[in-house]
């Protein structure tokens, strides 16, 4: 007898996201948390262009604010070279101003009212043996009433860069190791001049920004100071002196809403999935926070996993899908590591990387690299290797393939709507733009798990269109391309097949 389907390891915003996509793909989920109640810090403060997506093709956006009060910038950096993100079409950089307790809040909300079970003041402290080869994993969960072992089909560790789960289950975490402390706070009372790209100083880099009335965010990055232990036994004492150390400006009379540390560590998982076990977010990949690319990695990490594991408990998923997770997202991970740890070195090199700073800033003036760079850390080129001709007719014949589908209007019988909306169910949708009997009729047998949407792409003045010369377009529940038709429904039943098993009457 099982608990429950799936028990999630960690309520931060990768387990949050996964529950919700498991719940939407039907299977029962546990959340154990242990902490009682969530800190209040928060380490993030928005997420990137692709992030937002993510949320909108859930109707999540709205939680974080609209209009004015949900903020993006075109102006971004990459390892603190200023310039301007939307050289690639619909990229920014990022939201801006959203602390992650706030997104936490939203995404708990979210899950809850799917039916999430979210407990909390619950650690999983062992995991018994046999969860590589059996069909079920048990975990050993420290509780409030006592020690009780919780029984499930699948359990994921989205515990964090110290993962527990990840050391129980035996996964190789591979990587350079830190070699620098740095520091976190948002201080009161200390009235700093705001240094929103960062200043390089002779002992160090510091950062400020304003985040409310008399709070500000800092980032303090001393040179020569060692890499600690653990991330949460910094004070406030220490971040001072290492501010001032590197300023000359004394800001130990003001005090900390809350203080942490974090390192340069790069560490990716060496494989995403043992058995009945499989990691998402920072439990799989650790990296310098350059570009606040990590709460965004690990949402997408679990709208990528949610539909695909959610299908392996309903017994509807094709043999392979889950290892397509590890292919997928671990390929996601490797650029991560790239492109921060790069990052890193450019901006925190000091003297000896002047010359590597002065190559990118002249790079940047190339059209062709602004967009490059965007695409890498708005997360909107990300482009999943489906597969060669060999998957199957017709998969390799268009651009979109293996691409997230952008967000254009779209009108049908319905009225207006948009490619973003029907996602919100976290089906599988087929978009039938040549109103196609033939289309409609191959999609049928899927029709328990992808919804046909009959409608017109509208234009967009001064944008490309994605859908030119296209009669239908396959997508995923995490939004991404899986076929593309011309006309004629070739190669459908077969892409349906690989991502949606076996067909059924409709």
């Amino acid at each position: 007898m099982r608990d429950t389907d799936v028990v999630v390891v960690g309520a931060g915003p990768t387990g949050l996201m996964l529950a919700g996509e498991l719940l939407l793909g039907g299977a029962r989920v546990v959340v154990v948390e242990k902490l009682e109640r969530p800190t209040g810090q928060s380490r993030g403060l928005g997420f990137t262009a692709r992030a937002m997506e993510v949320f909108d093709q859930r109707g999540l956006l709205p939680g974080f604010g609209q209009g004015e009060t949900l903020q993006t910038s075109p102006m971004g950096h990459f390892g603190g070279v200023q310039f301007d993100y939307t050289a690639l079409e619909d990229a920014h950089f990022g939201a801006r101003g959203i602390p992650q307790n706030e997104t936490e809040a939203v995404l708990e909300e979210w899950a809850r009212a799917l039916g999430a079970d979210i407990r909390r003041g619950w650690e999983v402290v062992e995991l018994a043996d046999g969860f590589l080869h059996g069909d079920t994993v048990e975990a050993v969960v420290r509780t409030p009433e006592g020690t009780r072992r919780l029984r499930a089909s699948y359990l994921v560790g989205c515990d964090g860069g110290q993962s527990r789960v990840r050391r129980l289950a035996g996964f190789d975490f591979p990587g350079l190791p830190a070699t620098r402390a740095m520091y976190l706070a948002d201080v009161v009372g200390c009235k700093l001049a705001p240094r929103f790209l960062g200043e390089r100083l002779p002992h160090g880099m510091v950062m400020a920004a304003p985040l409310k009335e008399g709070v500000d965010r800092i980032i303090v990055c001393p040179h020569g100071t060692p890499a600690r232990e653990r991330d949460d036994d910094v004070t406030f004492p220490e971040v001072a002196a290492a501010w001032q150390h590197i300023t000359g400006e004394d800001i130990s009379g003001g005090g900390a809403e809350w203080v942490s540390s974090f390192s340069d560590a790069s560490r990716l998982a060496g494989e995403y999935r043992r058995g009945r076990v499989l990691l998402a977010g920072d439990a799989a990949h650790v990296h310098l926070p350059a570009g606040g690319q990590g709460l965004s990695t690990g949402v997408q990490d679990a709208v990528n996993l949610g539909w695909k594991l959610a299908a392996a408990v309903r017994g509807s998923a094709p043999p392979d899908l889950l290892d397509t997770y590890h292919r997928e997202r671990h390929a996601v991970g490797e650029r991560l590591m790239m492109n921060t740890h790069a990052q890193g070195v450019v901006f925190l090199g000091g003297e000896q990387s002047d010359a590597l700073r002065a190559l990118f800033a002249e790079l940047i003036g190339y059209d062709v690299v602004r967009r490059h760079l965007a695409g890498i850390v708005s997360h909107l080129d990300i482009r999943y290797d489906l597969g060669g001709p060999e998957e199957g007719p017709d998969t390799a014949a268009h651009p979109l393939l293996g691409c997230r589908l952008p967000k254009r209007p779209i009108s049908g019988a319905g009225g207006k709507s948009d490619t973003f909306r029907p996602l919100r169910a976290g089906r599988g949708v087929l978009f039938d733009l040549a109103d196609s009997a033939a289309l409609r009729g191959a999609a049928g047998p899927w029709s328990d798990r992808v919804e046909v949407v009959t409608a017109a792409a509208e234009p967009v003045e001064g944008t490309a269109d994605p859908l030119a010369g296209l009669a239908a377009v396959l997508v995923r529940p995490d939004g991404h391309v899986a076929w593309t038709g011309r006309g004629t429904p070739d190669g459908l039943a077969y892409a349906l097949g690989r991502w949606f098993g076996d067909g059924r009457a409709a």
